[in-house]
C-alpha cells in the first residue's frame, strides 16, 4: 500500500445473496473500503454497488485486474472457477480472498498457492464459522483448560424445511404438516434466488454435494480449529432426493480421529422437512459438544437458532453447568471479521487466519471424508489420493442422480 493511499482498495467479484455480508467488514473501515464490484449480470452488479454506495462497477474481471488501483480481490464465484480466477489475481499482483471450498481437489489448491507464494500476494481462504464469537468463546474455555484434556467432539447439522422461505408454498407445506404459520411460527430464512442454487447441484461445476462438500467446509474448519489436525476418517453418505430432481447429500454420518492423540470426533447430517427452526440466514441448526477428562462445552448456535431460551455456550464442570450470554451470536458478525482478517493481514503483512496451506489441509479433510463413503472403507489422510476433476457438465447435470 503506497504512503499517499489512506485506504486498502478492494473489489468484490461476485454480487449474490452471500455477498450482501461481505459488505458488513468494510462499513466505517479506517484501512478499507469496498472500491468497486465485478458480476457477469452487470445489472446485478451495477444495483448492488446502488444499494451499498460502491463508487465502480467493473464490466470484466479482466478489468478489475489490469487496474492498478486495486489491492484485492474477493472473490465469490461458483467453485469451479475458484483456482483460475485465483491464480489470475495472484498473477496481476493482486491479494486474494476467496470463498470455500478453496477449490475443487488438492492440486488445484497447490497451484492456487504457488501463484501468492510466486507473486508474493496474500492468499485467504473465506470461511466465517471460525470467527463466529461463541465459536471463539468455546475454543477461549478450551485452550485454558476448563474441561480438562479434550476427549471427543461431536457436531450435530440439520437442515429444517418448515416455513422456509425457500420452499414452495410454505403455508401449504406447514398445513400438510398439521401445524400454521401464525404468530411465533412465521415465515423463516432469508430469500435465495433459485437460480442462484443451479451450480451448487451439478457436482462436474460444485466438486461435490451441497451438504458434505459445500457447506460441510465450515463444519470441517471447525473441527480443525478446535482440536487440530486429523489422522484418519470414515464415513457413510447418503443421498435423498428434497424436491422433484434434487438432491441432498444427507443423510451422513462422519467419523475421524485427531492425529497424535486418541481424540476421536463424530458429525451427523440430517434434514428435517418438517422442523421448524427460526433464522435470519439458512435454516439450519448447528451444534457442538466438546467432551474433556473434566467437563463439557457445548455451542448451541451459528446460522439458526433453534434453542433461543439457550446460552449460546454452555459449560458443565465439577458438577456445575454454567451459561455464557455476553457475545454477539448474529451470525453476519462471523462475515465481518473474516473480512476484517484479510484486511489486517495485508495491512500487517501477516498470514491470514485461514491461509491457502491451512484451506487446503481443511479441502483434504472434507474429499477424504467424501471418498471414505464411495470407497467403503476408512481413508488415511496422509495415504489420500487426489480426485479426478470431472469434465464440466451443464447445469442440469444434477448432482445426486448417481448418488442415490
Amino acid at each position: 500500500m503506497s504512503a499517499k493511499k489512506e485506504k486498502l482498495h478492494i473489489v468484490l467479484v461476485g454480487c449474490g445473496r452471500i455477498a450482501t455480508l461481505h459488505v458488513l467488514g468494510y462499513e466505517n473501515n479506517p484501512d478499507a473500503e469496498l472500491y468497486g464490484v465485478c458480476d457477469k449480470d452487470i445489472k446485478k452488479a451495477e444495483q448492488f454497488a446502488k444499494t451499498y454506495g460502491v463508487e465502480k462497477v467493473y464490466k470484466s474481471y479482466e478489468e478489475v485486474l489490469i487496474d492498478k488501483a486495486v489491492d484485492a480481490v474477493e472473490i465469490l464465484v461458483p467453485h469451479h472457477l475458484h483456482c483460475e480466477m485465483t491464480v489470475k489475481a495472484c498473477e496481476a499482483g493482486k491479494h486474494v480472498s476467496v470463498q470455500k471450498p478453496m477449490a475443487m481437489n488438492l492440486a488445484q489448491c497447490d497451484e492456487m498457492i504457488a501463484a501468492a507464494d510466486r507473486n508474493g500476494v496474500k492468499l485467504k481462504v473465506f470461511e466465517n464459522f471460525v470467527f463466529y464469537p461463541p465459536y471463539q468463546f468455546a475454543k477461549t474455555l478450551l485452550d485454558r483448560g476448563e474441561i480438562g484434556e479434550p476427549v471427543s467432539v461431536r457436531y450435530k447439522m440439520n437442515n429444517a424445511g418448515l416455513g422456509s422461505v425457500n420452499q414452495p408454498n410454505p403455508e401449504g407445506r406447514a398445513k400438510k404438516a398439521g401445524v400454521e404459520l401464525t404468530g411465533e411460527l412465521k415465515e423463516t430464512g432469508w430469500k435465495i434466488d433459485p437460480k442462484s442454487w443451479l451450480w451448487r447441484l451439478n457436482d462436474t461445476l460444485a466438486g461435490g454435494g451441497p451438504l458434505v462438500f459445500d457447506d460441510g467446509y465450515h463444519k470441517f474448519s471447525i473441527i480443525l480449529y478446535m482440536l487440530g489436525e486429523v489422522e484418519k476418517v470414515s464415513a457413510w453418505i447418503d443421498s435423498t432426493q428434497v424436491l422433484p430432481g434434487i438432491y441432498q447429500d444427507c443423510p451422513a454420518a462422519i467419523m475421524w480421529k485427531h492425529r497424535d492423540s486418541k481424540i476421536y470426533g463424530i458429525m451427523d447430517i440430517v434434514d428435517s422437512k418438517d422442523m421448524y427452526i427460526q433464522s435470519k440466514y439458512y435454516t439450519c441448526d448447528e451444534r457442538m459438544e466438546i467432551t474433556g477428562s473434566r467437563g463439557i462445552i457445548w455451542v448451541t448456535r451459528c446460522t439458526g437458532t433453534l434453542l433461543p431460551t439457550v446460552a449460546p455456550v454452555v459449560m458443565y464442570r465439577d458438577g456445575k453447568l454454567s451459561e455464557y450470554w455476553d457475545m454477539p451470536v448474529d451470525w453476519g458478525e462471523s462475515f465481518k471479521s473474516s473480512t476484517l482478517d484479510f484486511i489486517d493481514a495485508i495491512k500487517n503483512d501477516r498470514e491470514p487466519v485461514l491461509n491457502g496451506k491451512r484451506g487446503r489441509e481443511v479441502l483434504r479433510f472434507s474429499l477424504a471424508a467424501i471418498d471414505s463413503s464411495v470407497r467403503k472403507q476408512e481413508v488415511h489422510l496422509d495415504y489420500y489420493e487426489d480426485k479426478e476433476i470431472k469434465k464440466e457438465k451443464g447445469i442440469l447435470h444434477i448432482w445426486g442422480k448417481r448418488n442415490k
